[in-house]
């Protein structure tokens, strides 16, 4: 170690990617809120995801800004790190996360997120898309799942837009996340595919990636446009149900050994259970009629989700304790 690195545990090494724990936290929230307003599950559930979601926020935020203070240079490398970079609007997404959640509770403090996730993940959407086109050092083996994060990450823009925003803005953001999406999704099979240097171990739980922007993109279509289910909602579900099950079946995927980027399972699962009961619901199902192919797939994806969050968050626990979170790279 130089004499001038920082020691293991410094918050010099907090990770920016812990703001994904805030996603996945809110997330499942969010799908425990749709829950009760579709199917009359408790509203304490989702009440109590949110809210421990905003106190992680905080504790977060915190640690984070103090980073900023003690460790500037520290925490400029980790932003203009070719891979780590991506995961720096996770804190603009966990923001909007937050709003939706807090919609119902704090419809001032929801309006105020909102506002702040919305023009800030814009902001961060500019700011990645400079540095890929004019960084030499940033090329195609560079391309991990955790590309969709800053741009494609604009879709989480509508899902409180009509109570809590603009709709305007939220639709400029969706076409920014849809084309981007449409954009990279190639650049990325192309580099999984067929770049001779897989994608590392530590960094295959970001697979599951793949899932969230058409499942998130099924709920913000719900919010702009509502009515009921349509091909392209059916479509854009197909697509992250199936982008699940791929991810699942790859040799070694579930025994890869924890590490910080298992938090990358956590809202993508969850996004998957909230589109499942918003087509349940879109599909004209009553809530007092007898079970569907749509309902029994989003009560396994929720309590999927629910599980995976559970034992994801007790692993990043785990690891917090041991000192194993803010360690150098």
């Amino acid at each position: 170690m130089s004499e001038h690195q920082p020691p293991s545990g410094s918050l010099a090494h907090l990770p920016v990617t812990l703001f994904a724990a805030v996603m996945g936290v809110g997330g499942l929230g969010l799908a425990w809120r749709r829950a009760a307003l579709a199917w009359g599950t408790p509203m304490w559930i989702a009440t109590g995801l949110v809210l421990l979601a905003a106190a992680l926020f905080l504790l977060i935020a915190i640690l984070y800004a103090v980073k900023w203070l003690r460790f500037p240079a520290a925490a400029r490398a980790e932003l203009r790190h070719p891979v780590r970079m991506a995961f720096a609007p996770t804190l603009t997404i966990a923001i909007l996360v937050l709003a939706t959640g807090l919609q119902d509770l704090t419809p001032g403090l929801a309006v105020a997120l909102w506002w702040t996730g919305a023009i800030g993940h814009l902001l961060a959407t500019l700011a990645a898309l400079t540095a890929w086109l004019s960084r030499p050092d940033i090329g195609l083996a560079q391309v991990t799942p955790a590309w969709f994060i800053p741009v494609v990450g604009n879709v989480v823009t509508p899902l409180a837009a009509p109570a809590l925003g603009s709709t305007e803005l939220a639709w400029f953001a969706f076409g920014v996340g849809l084309v981007a999406w449409l954009g990279l999704f190639p650049i990325l099979l192309h580099r999984l595919l067929l770049l001779d240097t897989l994608l590392p171990a530590k960094l295959r739980p970001t697979l599951m990636i793949l899932v969230a922007p058409p499942a998130v993109m099924v709920l913000s279509l719900t919010s702009l446009v509502g009515g009921p289910l349509d091909p392209v909602r059916k479509i854009l579900f197909g697509a992250a149900v199936f982008a699940a099950a791929l991810v699942v079946v790859q040799p070694g995927q579930l025994r890869l050994p924890f590490a910080l980027p298992f938090l990358a399972y956590t809202f993508p699962l969850a996004a998957l259970a909230t589109a499942a009961i918003a087509v349940d619901a879109a599909a004209g199902t009553a809530p007092g009629a007898g079970p569907t192919a749509y309902r029994v797939l989003a009560w396994v994806l929720l309590a999927v989700a629910t599980l995976v969050v559970a034992v994801v968050g007790a692993l990043t626990v785990s690891a917090a304790t041991r000192r194993q979170i803010c360690v150098p790279e």
